[in-house]
């Protein structure tokens, strides 16, 4: 499945090493306009825009001058990202992501997104009951 979403935090995640389940790894934008969106945040907080290549359009790892890594990915809201809304969006690790989205059903959240290839894991958009979304996602 293409998209931002799909495609930015792999610039982290196919890096990292299993984390601990909770570890928060990332943080995503999803926006109709990503190219002026992260000239803002490249403005307002001093990140050095990144692009990535998306087949067609660039989405953005938004980088810490001097730091390895990215601090979050600025993503436009296409292919995976089209229903997202415009907030940041975070990722958190778990052991077991079937395992996960059984528990979200059970306990009155629901999944707002199909289980998407991230880097060389797998991430999935849940909605908690309070409203709040976020990405779960397995290392492999």
């Amino acid at each position: 499945m293409g998209g931002g979403a799909a495609r930015v935090p792999a610039l982290i995640m196919a890096k990292r090493k299993k984390a601990a389940a909770g570890t928060i790894l990332w943080h995503d934008l999803t926006v109709k306009d990503a190219d002026a969106v992260s000239q803002f945040y490249a403005s307002v907080v001093g990140w050095k825009r990144t692009p990535v290549d998306m087949g067609g359009y660039e989405d953005y790892g938004m980088v810490i001058e001097g730091k390895k890594g990215a601090a979050g990915g600025i993503c436009h809201r296409k292919g995976a990202n089209a229903k997202l809304p415009a907030q940041w969006l975070v990722y958190i690790a778990v052991d077991d992501l079937a395992a996960s989205l059984k528990q979200v059903r059970k306990l009155g959240g629901k999944v707002r997104s199909e289980i998407m290839e991230v880097g060389e894991g797998t991430a999935c958009v849940i909605q908690d009951p309070a409203g709040a979304v976020c990405a779960l996602f397995q290392a492999p």
